[in-house]
């Protein structure tokens, strides 16, 4: 008889929110006039344009991906975000209002079987939308719990049809320094510029998010398209993505031209491998003022470690 061994990160099903306790729940909340607005602080924080794809969420929910931990409250999740391209702190919410989510195009070059422009629109209708329950933890050494909606990354390679010779997946954020105050800061390299090996990035952990708490992804997340590899530290969680290439030349990424002796290409979270300024092996809980010690790739290495036994003198956690 086979006897299959759940995740060591996966909560039991019993533990997780039924899927009709949360839509009832967001059903009282609408009813209220409590929704997304001032769950994060009021109409001054609310995204006014309308999403052509609200009709696909709430996602159903992949109740394989599960946590061992409560959710993060939508407020405060919502109101504490990196977003470089409209500043350095984190009560970002309000410049990032600025963000115009629509008319917006994803192209995907370099070695495709085709080159082509997308609209953002016409490719989420094309994917599996899903919800996915991951732990995120910053470099900084915060974390949250989140309900992401999206899609696997592996199906939009699959889309992309890149060659057999790609060896990495490119991902850059827009360039718009009227629209973009922080990116007229001219010490950064902009654009914002990701990457991942084509293991990883077609790893089953690797997820584009086109969604949050039940909704379309707020302007502050990354809107309209961002990624999430929950076992490597947030900073390579590319935010606004316009772009995707495929290449046989590993890139260096938008924090490595900064400071690669402090954040570099791999970027694996590691309870033992300090930050040069600061410990990794605990994370402050976004929303409380508890501390947790700090999990080996986040707690998800029996999806991901496989990929990294044979590296040979990778700095693979920073």
């Amino acid at each position: 008889m086979l006897i299959k061994s759940p995740p060591s990160w996966q909560m039991p099903e019993r533990e997780a929110t039924p899927e009709h306790v949360f839509l009832n729940r967001r059903r009282f909340l609408g009813a209220l006039g409590l929704g997304a607005t001032s769950l994060i602080g009021g109409a001054a924080l609310a995204a006014k344009e309308e999403d052509p794809t609200a009709d696909l969420y709430p996602a159903m929910r992949n109740q394989n991906y599960q946590l061992d931990r409560p959710l993060t409250k939508e407020r405060d999740a919502a109101a504490y975000n990196n977003f470089y391209e409209f500043g350095s702190h984190k009560r970002i919410a309000r410049e990032a209002r600025a963000l115009k989510i629509r008319p917006w195009t994803v192209s995907f070059e370099g070695m495709v079987e085709k080159e082509r422009q997308v609209d953002i629109d016409t490719l989420i209708r094309a994917m599996p939308l899903e919800e996915r329950l991951y732990r995120m933890r910053c470099v900084e050494a915060w974390s949250m719990a989140v309900p992401w909606s999206g899609f696997p990354l592996a199906e939009l390679v699959k889309y992309a049809k890149p060659l057999s010779g790609a060896k990495y997946l490119v991902m850059q954020t827009f360039l718009d320094k009227d629209m973009a105050s922080g990116q007229k800061q001219v010490w950064y390299p902009w654009p914002y510029t990701e990457g991942l090996t084509m293991a990883e990035a077609t790893n089953e952990l690797a997820f584009m998010v086109t969604g949050v708490y039940g909704k379309p992804l707020a302007k502050q997340f990354g809107a309209p398209l961002r990624l999430i590899a929950p076992w490597k530290y947030g900073f390579k969680s590319v935010k606004s993505i316009t772009r995707f290439e495929f290449t046989d030349k590993r890139p260096t990424t938008f924090w490595e031209q900064i400071q690669a002796s402090e954040y570099g290409f791999w970027a694996n979270v590691n309870p033992d491998v300090s930050h040069p300024r600061w410990s990794q092996a605990s994370e402050r809980v976004l929303g409380s003022n508890n501390r947790v010690p700090t999990l080996l790739y986040n707690g998800y290495g029996e999806q991901v470690a496989h990929m990294y036994k044979d590296l040979k003198g990778e700095k693979l956690f920073m």
